[in-house]
């Protein structure tokens, strides 16, 4: 892994209040497992478009103060495990994601997302 790598997500999730959570888009409330806040911060904002670099760029420009000096190692690490667990991608080129994995399942048109997601699946997408 490299910060110069593009990542993006690979399920769909739900965002409440400030709460992240991967769901079943057929599901949404069967077995909702919360992310802890970092995850989730990073979660939402693995949109294919950005590379690991410019998110910590990103996150470095929120703190008034100047940024924790961990936060890179941090973010690698959270990137890494997420990654392990097939959530995030990582690619070396920029990545279009599908509408179902685009947004917050409270902002889908449901209908449409399992439409086209039934799609890709039977596609082998």
């Amino acid at each position: 892994m490299t910060t110069e790598q593009f990542f993006y997500r690979n399920a769909i999730f739900s965002k409440r209040d400030n709460s992240v959570a991967i769901i079943d888009l057929n599901d949404p409330e069967k077995k909702r497992e919360d992310m802890e806040p970092w995850f989730g911060v990073v979660y939402q904002l693995a949109d294919g478009q950005h590379t690991i670099e410019e998110l910590h760029n990103l996150l470095t420009q929120k703190y008034s103060g100047g940024a924790p000096p961990d936060l890179l190692r941090t973010l690698l690490s959270i990137i890494e495990r997420m990654a392990d667990a097939k959530l995030l991608i990582l690619t070396d080129v920029k990545t279009e994601l599908p509408y179902y994995l685009s947004m917050p399942y409270e902002l889908m048109d449901i209908d449409k997302a399992k439409n086209l997601l039934s799609k890709d699946n039977a596609s082998g997408n």
